[in-house]
């Protein structure tokens, strides 16, 4: 399901800056919900959503600064091992997860899957959690002068 993400290439990112540039600049003067482009090397012209321009636009810019970037459909299901790599975690921390309940999951045979969404969920909870934790450590040194001056 999940292929081997790699960074772009220097070549792949000159480019993509320039994409980048020229298709935000376009996105700005389009008014049509469905803009249709015309693909230089035949000549074809074809209509594509604006939702879809922007995004395309996103990736552009990411590549543009080197992130790998992969498309996953928000229904996906992952097994237990493209999920730990997806949230950076080892294969048994996760499994601990999800039997604790924290993060919900289907078997399929005796085999784990979890859904793109549920990992997404997952993740967003807990950075918001050490958002909130740093500030409090932040508050805390405020509290007793622990910044230098």
């Amino acid at each position: 399901m999940v292929s081997e993400i790699k960074k772009p290439t220097k070549k792949e990112q000159r480019v993509a800056m320039e994409s980048y540039h020229a298709l935000d600049s376009a996105l700005k003067q389009i008014s049509s919900d469905n803009p249709e482009i015309e693909i230089e090397e035949t000549g074809e012209r074809i209509r594509i959503p604006i939702r879809a321009l922007r995004f395309l636009s996103r990736i552009l810019e990411a590549t543009a600064h080197g992130k790998p970037v992969t498309v996953v459909p928000v229904e996906s299901e992952f097994t237990t091992q493209a999920a730990a790599d997806f949230l950076g975690c080892s294969r048994p921390y996760l499994i601990k997860l999800l039997q604790h309940g924290v993060i919900p999951y289907t078997k399929v045979g005796k085999h784990r899957r979890i859904r793109f969404e549920d990992l997404q969920n997952y993740k967003r909870a807990m950075k918001d959690t050490q958002r909130k934790l740093l500030i409090e450590l932040m508050k805390q040194d405020e509290k007793f002068n622990m910044y230098d001056t």
